[in-house]
């Protein structure tokens, strides 16, 4: 049995939520005193802190001088949706699905969108479906690098083809920042602010690649595109979308947020320094769960485990001979008991996901809170085992 003893080491900065997730370490309100309030986004000022954001996003994230970035609305959603509407259709495509984003990307593909060519190819919760057997050559392909859901992302773009005539779309929302992305591989890349850098959120990134700017400039959807998700004018790409012009009003004040993260981001050093602390968060998880007979990643495949969304199920054989309400009991009770004492939020699995717990390792939570954190997933977990006991 675990030790039911309470811990007495205290989690310092308890926030483990998938998104949206943890502010940057010293974060205050402070960091918002330059934001440009009651003035136009259009006004020079505005302008000039969309244009800068877009800019730092290229640095901080290494992505080409020739692929465009830019602002829209309504979050990572907003801009998967964007590039499907507007893209897909000219050829056959795959939608890849391992997860629950990944399920609905798929819905909008096969029910709203309704293309003729089109194939599903999913796996379970844990796993990758076999990417080597796609013909991203010829056909289109959406996928999410990471699997915010389900733990479990890509560990590169080597199923991609170089000399592709297709498209890929990758949904990088829980990726970006945290996972080098393979940009040769990828046409249209989306995130958004309140992730891996702890921004706010309602607000998405588009980053296009040559590729993908010649699709919408050649291709025209036989479908209605309301005003939100048109790129292009005139059949040519609408480049002040990709200037800061945004196509709707932006938050000026989450633009000072998502500068001040971005800032933060390189002066620790840049995409490597995000990487380096979002793998060394994951892997006191990891490592513990190695040791802990309790626990069980929800990824199979080690190769193919998160560094920032990481899913956890309940492996311990007493709980799982209960039956399936036993193991969502003891889950739920982890995490409302951890929350009770302050020790760690929103880490629940995500609704449709297998129950379990899912923590975010992501580059703004602190190693040593990680730390802090396990011995009371113990803790909580004994005290929930014990309950279940008492009930038999």
């Amino acid at each position: 049995m675990t030790n039911q003893t309470k811990p007495a080491a205290p989690v310092r900065a308890p926030f483990f939520s998938s998104g949206p997730c943890a502010k940057r370490p010293g974060w205050s309100p402070a960091a918002l005193s330059d934001a440009a309030l009651g003035r136009s986004h259009r006004a020079k000022i505005g302008k000039a802190k969309l244009a800068a954001a877009i800019a730092l996003t290229r640095e901080v994230l290494q992505v080409p001088d020739d692929y465009r970035i830019g602002i829209v609305p309504a979050s990572d959603t907003g801009a998967v949706e964007m590039a499907m509407w507007t893209m897909l259709g000219a050829r056959g495509v795959d939608m890849v699905a391992w997860e629950s984003f990944g399920e609905g990307w798929v819905t909008d593909a096969i029910k709203q969108l309704k293309l003729d060519d089109s194939q599903v190819i999913k796996a379970d919760y844990g796993d990758l479906p076999d990417l080597a057997k796609l013909d991203t050559k010829n056909r289109d392909v959406v996928f999410t690098w990471n699997g915010t859901t389900s733990g479990v992302r890509v560990p590169n773009a080597d199923w991609i083809a170089a000399d592709r005539d297709a498209i890929t779309i990758c949904d990088a929302t829980s990726a970006a920042f945290a996972q080098k992305l393979d940009w040769e591989k990828l046409d249209v890349v989306t995130f958004s602010w309140q992730k891996v850098l702890g921004g706010e959120a309602a607000h998405g990134m588009l980053i296009l690649s040559p590729r993908a700017v010649e699709r919408l400039e050649s291709f025209t959807p036989d479908r209605p595109l309301p005003k939100i998700f048109r790129l292009t004018k005139g059949g040519k790409l609408n480049e002040g979308i990709f200037k800061g012009e945004t196509i709707n009003t932006p938050s000026m004040l989450a633009v000072e947020d998502y500068l001040d993260a971005l800032k933060w981001a390189k002066a620790l050093g840049g995409l490597d320094a995000l990487v380096a602390r979002a793998d060394a968060n994951a892997g006191v998880i990891h490592n513990w769960v190695g040791k802990t007979a309790w626990v069980a990643n929800l990824a199979r495949d080690p190769a193919t485990a998160s560094n920032t969304s990481v899913c956890l199920t309940i492996a311990d054989p007493d709980v799982l001979a209960a039956g399936e309400e036993a193991v969502t009991k003891v889950a739920k009770g982890i995490v409302s008991t951890l929350e009770a004492e302050g020790m760690a939020f929103d880490i629940g699995a995500y609704r449709d996901a297998p129950a379990g717990l899912r923590i975010w390792c992501g580059a703004t939570v602190e190693t040593s809170d990680l730390e802090a954190l396990t011995p009371w997933l113990d803790w909580a977990f004994a005290l929930e085992k014990a309950k279940l006991a008492q009930a038999a």
